[in-house]
């Protein structure tokens, strides 16, 4: 497990563009943490860090939004309204395994037991800015994770 502390959003941004440095296709990153905890920041780097130069938006009420990046397409969901039977009927199944795709689900617990490999982020409030960020991993070698380490500095 990596455990990494943002003090604002800025800081947050900037720790999802170093970690766009880590993704690859079909990669899935499920981020968990309470509303308002700093997810949707994230992505915003993550996007910006993939060359990704225009708004970035929750898709809490249209459940997905697609972003063409310079390398991949970013599919960003929220599944907190959602039951597990309702995902696969959108074509979940073919998003996460569609070539040049990477997936960042929020509330993603729910599907967790349905996929082999993701990296898994809680995000936890500590304060009104400052969050911790707990990055785990299902299914990725040593070397993948020590790679990230690395990047996160």
């Amino acid at each position: 497990m990596i455990i990494k502390k943002t003090l604002s959003s800025k800081e947050t941004v900037n720790l999802g563009k170093r970690f766009s440095q880590f993704l690859k296709s079909k990669d899935v990153v499920l981020l968990e943490g309470s509303l308002g905890g700093g997810k949707t920041t994230f992505i915003q780097g993550v996007l910006k860090g993939l060359g990704y130069r225009k708004s970035v938006l929750s898709p809490s009420y249209t459940l997905i939004r697609e972003y063409k990046t310079k390398t991949l397409f970013a599919y960003h969901l929220d599944l907190y309204r959602l039951d597990v039977g309702d995902l696969f009927d959108l074509g979940l199944d073919e998003i996460i395994y569609s070539d040049n795709s990477l997936v960042l689900i929020e509330w993603g617990h729910k599907i967790e037991d349905e996929l082999e490999q993701y990296i898994k982020m809680e995000f936890v409030l500590i304060g009104e800015n400052e969050r911790k960020i707990k990055f785990s991993f299902k299914g990725y070698d040593k070397e993948r994770k020590e790679n990230l380490k690395k990047i996160l500095g």
